[in-house]
Order: C-alpha cells, then sequence, then structure tokens
C-alpha cells in the first residue's frame, strides 16, 4: 500500500493562508515519490483577508477550511478530525496562514501561541515516532509547538537572522540552508526546508521540496 501523508494547510494565499506554489509542489512531490496524501485544516475563521494585489488587508471574514478547499480541490478534512493512526507522515507547507492562522507566530514571535488542534497533530506525530516535514516559515511554528516540552528539533528556514534567532529562543537548534535543500533531525524525524523564505523562484521551491518529501517517506 502507498504511503499516506497528511497535508495541514492554513489558507490560500501566501499572505494570509498556504503558500500556494508550496503547498501545489509538496502535493505534486508526494505523489510523485508513490504516496497519496490527505489535505487538512482548522476549521475557524482565518485572522485576516489580505488583497494580493495591493498587499492590504481587505476586511473581508473567511474561513481557514473553506479556503484551503480552493488547493485541495475540495477533497480537505477538518483538522479536528485528524488521527495519527490514518496517516505515516506530515507535511506542513509555509505562508504566512501558518504563522497567523496555524499560530500567532507572525505577530508575537518567541512568545506565540499555536493552533490547540494543529499542535496536537504535530506532537501526536512526534510521539508517535511518525515524520514531520516543514516548509517555509513552518519550521518556526514547529518550534512554539516544542516549546518548553523538552523536545529541542534542529530546524531550518534558511538564512534570516530574526526567525533564526527565535527558533532558537524557543529551545530549537537552527541551521543554515539553501532552498534547494533540506534539513534532516534524524531523531526527532523532523525535516524542513527554506522554500520562499529564501528562494527566487519556484524551481528552486520544487527541488528543495522534493528532498524534503523523500526525506519524509525515508523516516516513514
Amino acid at each position: 500500500m502507498p504511503k499516506k501523508v497528511a497535508v495541514i494547510l492554513s489558507g490560500c494565499g501566501v499572505k494570509d493562508g498556504a503558500e500556494i506554489h508550496e503547498a501545489a509542489c509538496a502535493l505534486l512531490a508526494i505523489k510523485k515519490a508513490g504516496a497519496d496524501y490527505v489535505c487538512y485544516a482548522p476549521n475557524k475563521p482565518q485572522h485576516d483577508v489580505v488583497d494580493h494585489l495591493k498587499s492590504a488587508p481587505t476586511g473581508e471574514r473567511r474561513n481557514v477550511l473553506v479556503e484551503s478547499a480552493r488547493i485541495a480541490r475540495g477533497d480537505i478534512r477538518d483538522l479536528a478530525s485528524f488521527k495519527v493512526s490514518e496517516c505515516d507522515a506530515l507535511v506542513i507547507p509555509g505562508g504566512f496562514g501558518s504563522a497567523k492562522n496555524l499560530s500567532d507566530y507572525a505577530f508575537k514571535g518567541a512568545g506565540a501561541t499555536p493552533d490547540p488542534g494543529f499542535a496536537a497533530a504535530v506532537k501526536a506525530m512526534h510521539a508517535a515516532g511518525k515524520p514531520v516535514g516543514a516548509i517555509c516559515i513552518t519550521p518556526a511554528v514547529v518550534a512554539v509547538v516544542f516549546r518548553g516540552t523538552g523536545v529541542s528539533p534542529t530546524l531550518t528556514i534558511g538564512t534570516d537572522p530574526g526567525t533564526a534567532a527565535d527558533i532558537e529562543a524557543m529551545g530549537s537548534r537552527h541551521v543554515e540552508c539553501p532552498p534547494t535543500d533540506c534539513v534532516v533531525d534524524e531523531a526527532n524525524k523532523i525535516v524542513s526546508t527554506p522554500a520562499y523564505m529564501s528562494a527566487a523562484h519556484i524551481g528552486e521551491v520544487y527541488e528543495g521540496v522534493c528532498k524534503l518529501v523523500k526525506e519524509v517517506l525515508r523516516l516513514a
């Protein structure tokens, strides 16, 4: 049977949800590697809605699950229904939705709090010894999840000094990495890649995400 990868989305669009290129690259890489995926998202209002043409908030109210369904072509589940027994691995695309809707890292930095459902899913995967792949800004959100738990994963968001400092301040370890590669924490089974934290174009994103997916499936 093909391995099954849960993919947690955080909306639709880099400025207020999941980064669409990163999400599509992850889904494609999973399928090309011979695995299957199932998408999840929290069923709650997203923090804000941003006009991506003007980079300005619109004042609208939208739902994270409903918006994420755009990327998943409607085939998506409420994160509240997530069960570790139903998947072999977890992958989380980036985008500011990860820092706004899966946590409040975008506003509170190293003092952030994760979304409870998201934190429960990540912690459950770790406890079960199943791998987690974090893309772009999501390694910082993974650091939020594990802050104060005694788990100190090794992560990368590329080379951004401010975000790297936050990761270290939360008790995780940061390693610099180009967007075309990934960092593997063998002990904790956590893989991360910088993607658009430093990538110049989608080709670099896809290369790094493909490596991340390969390592995640190797650890599964």
